[in-house]
């Protein structure tokens, strides 16, 4: 069955009653789990860009706006008993080793390497070491780059799957090039899913997985005309529930590829068909 992530990201705006009603999104569309982005702000951006001028909901500067997005042990002890309580699992792409060791606190099935984090070897070996199934976005990545990444994961015996992106936002419906799902398991022989970021609806999403995605991951949002630059290219509540509502259907309409007269149109046939048909 293909694994559904709702990408809650950073969505949330840092209020943590957000991300919680983004949470019952996700468990009332039958998601199989939520995610969060976690960063130390201090260690991804370079001083000069967190002094730079940014107005934001939390201030004047770059460093205001990332620490406003950001939660701490607080709000995830939050988020981890609100999932327990609502029986859907979360867990979250680190941006830092230090983030991933912070992430070691909860017991997290999965983890995540975002695309941006692909080429980061200090932490794709950290990450591996825990031995999570983990998924891998390959947005803004070459073939050699991706392989490298994989020969890290091989390195620990780590479990893996790709998952297909494109990582502007919003992306471009001509820039999805979903045949490169096929192209990376044949390429890597591995399980390859789709990481979504397109703002035109959830068909490209869709036909991800009717191309063979794996798993599917799409960000969700409380109101795509909220602050953030993510929720342009994020699916609202109804949207989401349409979603995980068509990929559950694959499975059913799909069939096995076996062609037989089915029992149902066993009446027809006598109908329409003439006695010297073979």
């Amino acid at each position: 069955m293909i694994f559904i992530t709702a990408e809650i990201g950073i969505n949330h705006n840092g209020d943590v009653e957000i991300a919680k009603k983004l949470i019952d999104f996700a468990r009332n569309a039958n998601c199989d789990a939520v995610k969060f982005q976690k960063r130390t702000v201090e260690k991804v951006y370079s001083k000069q860009v967190l002094d730079s001028p940014r107005e934001s909901p939390w201030g004047t500067t770059t460093r205001e706006q990332k620490l406003g997005l950001e939660f701490n042990k607080k709000e995830y002890d939050i988020i981890d008993a609100y999932c327990k309580e609502k029986e859907i699992e979360w867990f979250a792409s680190s941006w830092d080793i230090d983030s991933q060791l912070f992430l070691r606190n909860y017991h997290l099935k999965h983890n995540k390497i975002a695309s941006a984090m692909l080429t980061n070897t200090e932490l794709l070996n950290v990450v591996a070491e825990e031995k999570k199934h983990t998924f891998i976005s390959t947005g803004m990545s070459t073939i050699d780059q991706i392989a490298h990444a994989i020969k890290v994961f091989k390195n620990h015996d780590c479990h893996f799957e790709l998952m297909h992106s494109n990582s502007s936002y919003p992306m471009k419906p001509d820039e999805a090039n979903l045949l490169c799902i096929k192209t990376l398991k044949e390429k890597f022989n591995c399980n390859v899913g789709y990481s979504g970021h397109e703002s035109s609806g959830y068909s490209i999403s869709l036909a991800a997985a009717v191309l063979g995605a794996s798993s599917v991951e799409r960000h969700i949002t409380a109101g795509r005309d909220m602050y953030g630059s993510d929720q342009a290219a994020s699916l609202e509540h109804i949207g989401l529930r349409r979603l995980v509502r068509d990929i559950r259907m694959l499975d059913l309409i799909m069939g096995d590829g076996v062609k037989r007269v089915y029992p149902s149109e066993v009446s027809v046939m006598k109908k329409l068909r003439t006695q010297n048909s073979k």
